[in-house]
């Protein structure tokens, strides 16, 4: 008997551990990437920010909300929020109270798809169907129905309260020790809200350097950015691939950018231009995904440098 189901038997305890480690332990790992990123103009001080991205608010969190607070401590010249802050409609107040620190930085935001609207339970095999059909969120798939919205106004109006610029398919500016930074975002392109023919033109001929930002980053809106000569874009979404291969890699992207570039700094080129693009892998999940592995969750401190 020991035989026979031994094997099976390990495989599933095995898997057990591998579940209760990527949900209990690494799930709330909590890291900070550095990057350095050499786009300003030759002359101006190295300027520092942080991008936080698919923090997923679930009420509840103490660890991740104090984390979040002490990231303030990193003392940044700005902050960039790349989206889906939410996933559950109670959170609102703990998210609000782990950004509050943060928020008394100059700051610049846009929404995700979960900002606006509730998460769904669906079997994660689900991603790597879509993948290999070139469907993701509303881009090919059909809308879901009944869908829960989140009460996305109240997060809107007190980053607005703050002073953080609202980049919904618009422009917003940052003065920074007398530096000008010009910010063209985007609504989420994963739900097909994204405009970018309102924003187009390319940076601001008298800001000192012009950032695109976007929540999900697909291949549509970095094309765009970059084709109109956006030196840096930044986008969140991917989760890093959340699960992931270890010495491989992410399978999946939940968008059309490939995978090779699910998370990190990299480079994109169209129309005979060439951006770089950072892409948080973000500090939280989908509340019915609790599990992250080989992909640590975490929040970015960039820093701008002159360009050679």
């Amino acid at each position: 008997m020991r035989a026979r189901y031994g094997v099976p038997l390990g495989i599933a305890a095995v898997g057990a551990a591998g579940i209760a480690y990527a949900a209990g332990i690494e799930a709330r790992s909590f890291r900070l990437r550095r990057v350095t990123v050499p786009v300003l103009p030759r002359g101006m001080r190295d300027l520092r920010f942080l991008q936080v991205s698919d923090i997923h608010m679930v009420s509840g969190q103490r660890k991740k909300r104090h984390w979040l607070q002490a990231l303030a401590g990193l003392r940044p010249d700005f902050v960039v929020n790349t989206g889906d802050n939410l996933s559950d409609p109670e959170g609102v107040p703990e998210l609000l109270d782990a950004l509050g620190p943060l928020m008394e930085f100059p700051g610049v935001y846009v929404f995700g798809s979960n900002d606006y609207y509730g998460p769904k339970l669906r079997n994660p095999a689900r991603y790597l169907l879509e993948k290999a059909q070139g469907r993701h969120g509303l881009n090919g798939n059909a809308p879901a129905p009944a869908a829960v919205r989140n009460p996305w106004e109240p997060m809107r109006d007190a980053f607005d309260a703050a002073g953080w610029a609202d980049l919904t398919n618009t422009r917003g500016r940052l003065k920074i020790d007398g530096y000008e930074l010009a910010f063209t975002g985007l609504d989420d392109p994963h739900i097909k809200r994204d405009r970018y023919e309102r924003v187009a033109g390319g940076p601001e001929a008298d800001a000192d350097l012009s950032i695109g930002v976007v929540h999900a980053p697909y291949l549509r809106a970095l094309d765009a950015f970059t084709a109109d000569g956006y030196p840096l874009i930044l986008a969140g979404h991917t989760h890093g691939g959340q699960l992931c291969i270890p010495f491989y890699g992410a399978l999946v992207t939940n968008c059309d950018l490939d995978t090779d570039r699910v998370k990190g700094l990299s480079t994109h080129r169209s129309g005979g231009h060439t951006s770089y693009l950072h892409v948080s892998a973000g500090c939280g999940t989908n509340r019915y995904t609790p599990v992250r592995f080989a992909c640590p969750p975490e929040a970015t401190l960039v820093t701008l440098t002159p360009h050679p």
